[in-house]
């Protein structure tokens, strides 16, 4: 598959990048952006995939959060793929800000009309590694993977679902148990279906419960003061329950003050980086 470069800024002595190209599983142009830290120009570096929230691109995070010092410190490559297909023309996609575009919300569809284009799962899983590993100087065998809200849960999702394959995984203010909240219900109800033992599969709760491959060491941070926590859409103490019942390590930090926004994600991005660089470095 080929890349078109879309933009190339020179930052921390590395470069923030964003492609597009052709996708087979969304059947349609994607973008991503990437950043190449200074140690890509001579050697292999590991990767790091951020996964964003609702109603996001991949402009959000490579604008907002602050990662590239850090990245370019610790010689890690940062993925950021968008978060949902765009352009397909499928009906009802642009009704509401959190169903459709920009809320993929990191599943494959099985119900129609969104089964043939909304399988963002496969699409982070497999094809963005996939085209990452062939066109850039990476170590394959050694990619993490974290994310923001939507993006939280499809980060847990993607590490609870493939054992083995993200040496790391973390979230901020995660969408924890969507089968349990209205985001989640809305979601999979549209994309999967009214069978909710079918969307248990896409459930980090759910997941977690039933967890056995490697030891998989979990950071999350969630805000204090976050809106969509006390509306109870996010539910992170029921994830957390499950881990600690199966003996899973997550730590979880509340933070005194802090909302949903990226001045949040900022605050706690090199946290998060350094956490991922522990084991993508080791």
């Amino acid at each position: 598959m080929s890349l078109t470069q879309l933009s190339s800024a020179k930052c921390f002595g590395g470069y923030q990048k964003v492609y597009e190209h052709e996708s087979v599983e969304l059947k349609c142009k994607m973008r991503f952006g990437i950043y190449l830290p200074p140690k890509s120009k001579h050697a292999k570096c590991p990767v790091l995939y951020w996964l964003s929230g609702l109603t996001c691109t991949e402009q959000n995070f490579i604008t907002k959060a602050c990662s590239q010092q850090v990245a370019a410190e610790t010689g890690l490559i940062i993925v950021v793929p968008d978060t949902s297909p765009r352009g397909c023309n499928v009906a009802g996609e642009d009704d509401s800000w959190d169903f459709g575009t920009g809320a993929g919300f990191y599943v494959n569809a099985t119900e129609e009309p969104w089964k043939t284009n909304y399988r963002m799962y496969s699409y982070v899983t497999e094809e963005l590694p996939r085209l990452v590993d062939s066109h850039f100087s990476v170590v394959p065998e050694k990619m993490s993977i974290f994310g923001h809200s939507m993006g939280g849960h499809g980060a847990l999702v993607c590490a609870l679902r493939n054992p083995g394959k993200f040496k790391s995984v973390s979230a901020l203010a995660p969408i924890c148990n969507p089968i349990q909240c209205p985001w989640g219900q809305k979601a999979f109800t549209g994309y999967l279906g009214p069978d909710k033992t079918t969307w248990e599969i896409y459930d980090a709760t759910c997941l977690a419960s039933t967890y056995s491959g490697p030891c998989l060491d979990i950071l999350i941070d969630q805000g204090k003061d976050d809106q969509f926590l006390a509306a109870g859409q996010l539910l992170p103490d029921n994830f957390v329950e499950v881990c600690t019942k199966k003996r899973t390590p997550v730590v979880f930090r509340l933070q005194e003050g802090y909302d949903h926004s990226y001045y949040f994600i900022a605050s706690f991005i090199r946290d998060h980086i350094k956490h991922h660089a522990k084991y993508l470095n080791a």
